[in-house]
């Protein structure tokens, strides 16, 4: 008990220490102040992952077409924000694109910045909402481990970029995932539309080599700036590089099960990825009746997603 108390109080002279080196501008704005509504956030999109399919096992699935439709056009215009902030911003800082430390002074483009990486961080948060239409739709298939991991973590560890390097080498990422982000809402939001605009959305695939593209960038930009010794928290570059690893690895594994595989099989035929991915509703439906109704002869297990894989709750 002694060495569990001695650890507690140790984690927190840490954390006390952590804000000292903390930027001092970001302190007052919405979620900064402390973790504690961030990490609350993020919970509550874990309970949702668990009780949300409880809650629509009995019910239709929400169809939401309009609402799909603002949502994506939305998170476009505000991807599009962010994008164009910070390449202004940037730009009118003479940022370089090989190293650039942080600058915590209040300069009016550095502060700019500062609050374009913010908005990027609620950004991640709003997308939790991604998850919540795909169960109110009764996608379960959607949630996988991948949509989950990347959805928690973006958002959870924003948080820690904004609080201690909200600006330097942090635009670089950010400025490059908005402007995918921008393509990949889009796309989301046209296939919302209905049938008539979704057999045009044949460049699904290449969103994902894109996507893939990005961390390999990431990588190799965080390892030039490491190799030049940029003023930048070294910390912040090393965790940035295994991060976008197991992005290389979950979603090259997502590229090869989709399309490689696919192929392979003889099956041509694309299944939609996103909150806007309307097509094949009905075959979906049969599948997850047919699926239940097997389940429930076979013991009355209840049948739901569990990061992306059907599980039997009577056997977990």
């Amino acid at each position: 008990m002694e060495i569990v108390t001695h650890l507690i109080n140790d984690t927190i002279e840490f954390y006390k220490w952590t804000l000292t080196i903390a930027d001092k501008r970001v302190e007052k704005w919405p979620l900064m102040d402390n973790p504690l509504p961030t990490l609350a956030i993020s919970t509550s999109y874990l309970l949702i992952l668990w009780l949300g399919p409880k809650y629509m096992k009995n019910r239709e699935p929400f169809q939401l077409r309009k609402t799909l439709i603002v949502y994506n056009f939305s998170m476009v215009f505000l991807n599009f924000f962010i994008f164009k902030e910070l390449f202004m911003a940037a730009r009118a800082a003479s940022y370089s694109y090989i190293c650039q430390p942080v600058d915590h002074s209040d300069d009016p483009n550095e502060v700019r910045v500062a609050g374009a990486l913010w908005w990027y961080f609620i950004s991640k948060g709003i997308e939790y909402l991604d998850t919540v239409f795909f169960i109110l739709r009764k996608k379960f298939n959607q949630v996988t481990f991948l949509h989950v991991y990347h959805h928690c973590t973006m958002f959870t560890l924003w948080w820690i970029g904004i609080k201690w390097v909200a600006g330097g080498q942090s635009f670089f990422g950010a400025h490059m995932n908005a402007a995918i982000h921008v393509l990949m809402y889009l796309y989301y939001g046209l296939a919302s539309c209905g049938p008539k605009i979704q057999k045009y959305l044949w460049w699904k695939k290449y969103l994902t080599i894109i996507q893939m593209i990005q961390f390999h960038v990431t990588i190799g930009h965080t390892a030039l700036s490491l190799y030049v010794n940029c003023d930048f928290p070294h910390w912040m570059h090393y965790s940035l590089i295994c991060y976008a690893i197991t992005f290389i690895v979950l979603f090259g594994n997502f590229y090869y099960q989709t399309y490689r595989r696919q192929r392979s099989s003889g099956d041509g035929e694309e299944r939609g990825e996103g909150p806007g991915a309307l097509w094949e509703e009905k075959e979906e439906r049969k599948s997850q009746k047919r699926l239940e109704e097997e389940e429930l002869r076979r013991g009355g297990g209840e049948v739901g997603p569990r990061f992306g894989f059907w599980v039997d709750s009577a056997k977990t």
